[in-house]
């Protein structure tokens, strides 16, 4: 495990979490660090609510880690990048990308917490999956599988290198006949490259063009890193996508995409190319984000936060997001649609918004 990335010190645990085979593993596989027992993994204030940890961010992701049990199992319909969001073995990240939207939720510091009752998350999916039958129609998501999204509020590949929970999740689907698991990362883990997942687990690598990524992508694997990643985790079984995601508009960002899509088109085998396919997500931010950022890498907001070319929406959970203005955004998508297309014509585009 690289320190870069992960180099933890203290633990703050659940007793009843520290007590399950998954939490004694994982207290096991970091034997010199600190335990503080905490009542709620949703309640430590030194690490969330704490204004001041903005000054700490990276050092706190590094260093943190939070274990706990998943009290609440359910499986929410999604219907876009997958049918269901499954009930989360982790949420937070080590990683930092300026605009991930977890932080909104769940303070300044977010550093990952791990869930230890996999068996009751991985025994409620396999039940959810049955329930579900054979999938009556093709949709965007998948043509007979029903697709459920096991990283919604982490980075899987992060955290298989903190437990075993992604990789049992991951041969759980393996024998599901009518489901597949589905999740987006930013790091490459080459020990996912042995799970031998019979093509029941689908990889979405996130790209942008490096200029964006070099200053928004805090701590995560290169983007030729993760396009090279691409032909091996193919040959490994996984079925794998891309995100093209977030799309930052800027002076002379279409011409940074064509370098993009000409460096994954270059990068790739006729294996990869044949079933690859895309999400397109252009940026949304959040105001409220854009204060701590502010407070640790102001140079991010320079190209995230441009009111002249955004404007506010209410979300559900009652903050103020902002994204690139009704009218305009259209534009920007049918141009980068139209570039994949001239770039990269056997990729398909799942969706793009």
């Amino acid at each position: 495990m690289s320190a870069d990335l992960l180099d933890v010190r203290r633990i703050y645990y659940e007793p009843a979490a520290a007590a399950l085979p998954r939490g004694k593993e994982i207290l096991a596989r970091f034997p010199a660090a600190h335990l503080v027992e905490v009542e709620s993994h949703q309640r430590i204030p030194e690490l969330y609510g704490d204004e001041t940890n903005v000054d700490r961010w990276v050092r706190i992701k590094r260093e943190a880690l939070v274990l706990g049990v998943k009290k609440t199992l359910t499986a929410r319909p999604n219907g876009r990048s997958a049918d269901f969001i499954a009930p989360s073995t982790a949420n937070g990240c080590a990683m930092a990308c300026a605009y991930c939207y977890v932080p909104r939720h769940k303070g300044y510091s977010n550093p990952i917490t791990v869930f230890a009752n996999i068996d009751k998350i991985s025994g409620y999916v396999t039940r959810h999956a049955a329930r579900q039958g054979v999938k009556p129609q093709p949709n965007e998501c998948d043509p007979s599988a029903w697709v459920y999204d096991i990283g919604e509020n982490s980075d899987c590949s992060v955290d298989a290198r903190i437990s075993d929970n992604v990789r049992d999740l991951v041969e759980v689907f393996r024998w599901l006949p009518h489901a597949k698991a589905s999740f987006a990362t930013k790091h490459v883990n080459r020990d996912l490259l042995g799970w031998d997942p019979l093509g029941r687990t689908r990889i979405r690598f996130s790209l942008m063009p490096h200029p964006d990524a070099k200053l928004l992508d805090i701590r995560t694997s290169p983007i030729a890193d993760r396009i090279a990643a691409i032909d091996d985790f193919v040959a490994a079984g996984y079925e794998v996508h891309v995100n093209f995601s977030p799309v930052v508009v800027r002076p002379g960002w279409l011409a940074d995409w064509a370098e993009l899509l000409d460096q994954l088109d270059a990068g790739i085998g006729p294996a990869a190319k044949s079933q690859l396919a895309a999400e397109v997500i252009f940026l949304t931010h959040n105001k409220d984000l854009h204060e701590v950022n502010l407070g640790w890498h102001p140079k991010a907001e320079d190209l995230i936060w441009r009111p002249e070319l955004q404007q506010p929406k209410l979300s559900q959970n009652g903050s103020w997001n902002v994204r690139y203005r009704t009218g305009a955004k259209g534009q920007y998508v049918s141009a980068l649609r139209d570039l994949i297309a001239s770039r990269t014509p056997y990729c398909r585009v799942r969706y793009a918004f």
